[in-house]
């Protein structure tokens, strides 16, 4: 795997200090139930209208996925959102978009108090983040008669990859790329048939999602092992203060310590993602 870029690094770290910091604040979800003014005091930092919106991006069908328009969002990034609200007190509304630059959006622009984001250098204006909760692969996909053979073929000169729109493939590719030409799905889980429909040379995004593809549609292959790993973290508004975003990191810790988020993969039937460890 790709050693993480300096910016990338500093992320990371920002998020660790976070969790780390949250020892000194009270837990959500701890095994002691909170008090009545710990939980207002939390309500009123991360759900200052009253309700926890969340947004749920559909772009990432590791988290989150719906059967069709008029079905509620399931997954564990809805899960945990429930868990947040129910811990809060407070009702919970949905903002559902399909692509993770929709997602990024209306959490800047305020439109909602939490969202699930792959850490990322590209997303940190406007946005901070917690640890994260669950790890996840990125991977090149090509078809069968296609002399690439490993992941260090990719960038050279001539070759076409296609990524989701603003996901963190396209943020992460459009730095590491030197040589390749980086084209655009306007989602991530239209990248396979954009890629075909365009005559790109390799499709970039979760493992998972391009494996489904993959056996959809036939004669296509994933190139061994990853490019990439993604960590997936909780955030919020920059301007909410340290207070809003130590809370919401205490909540991530919890919920992988309490064994929540493994029970979330497990009952969605999630393969090939794993738990983050402790920040």
């Amino acid at each position: 795997m790709p050693h993480p870029d300096p910016a990338r690094r500093a992320l990371l770290v920002q998020g660790g200090a976070y969790a780390a910091a949250m020892l000194a604040a009270p837990l959500l979800g701890a095994c002691a139930a909170p008090s009545p003014s710990a939980s207002a005091e939390a309500a009123a930092a991360l759900a200052p209208g009253g309700r926890l919106r969340a947004c749920i991006n559909l772009g990432n069908p590791i988290l989150a996925t719906r059967r069709s328009p008029a079905d509620e969002p399931t997954g564990v990034s809805v899960d945990l959102a429930r868990r947040l609200a129910q811990q809060l007190g407070a009702p919970l509304e949905l903002v559902v978009v399909d692509a993770a630059g929709q997602s990024v959006q209306a959490v800047r622009d305020g439109r909602a108090d939490v969202g699930f984001f792959a850490i990322d250098p590209g997303r940190s204006d406007g946005i901070r983040f917690t640890a994260a909760y669950v790890l996840i692969e990125g991977a090149f996909l090509v078809r069968q008669a296609s002399p690439l053979t490993s992941n260090d073929e990719v960038d050279r000169a001539g070759t076409r990859v296609m990524v989701g729109q603003s996901s963190v493939y396209d943020l992460y590719l459009s730095r590491s790329l030197k040589a390749a030409q980086i084209e655009r799905a306007p989602t991530s889980p239209q990248v396979v048939d954009t890629f075909l429909a365009r005559g790109a040379d390799v499709a970039a995004g979760v493992k998972q999602q391009l494996q489904a593809d993959a056996a959809r549609l036939g004669g296509l292959r994933l190139l061994p092992g990853r490019f990439m790993r993604i960590d997936q973290a909780m955030g919020l508004p920059a301007g909410r203060g340290d207070a809003p975003l130590q809370r919401l990191a205490a909540f991530v810790e919890d919920a992988k310590a309490s064994g929540f988020v493994a029970d979330a993969l497990r009952r969605h039937g999630i393969a090939g993602a794993s738990v983050a460890p402790a920040a």
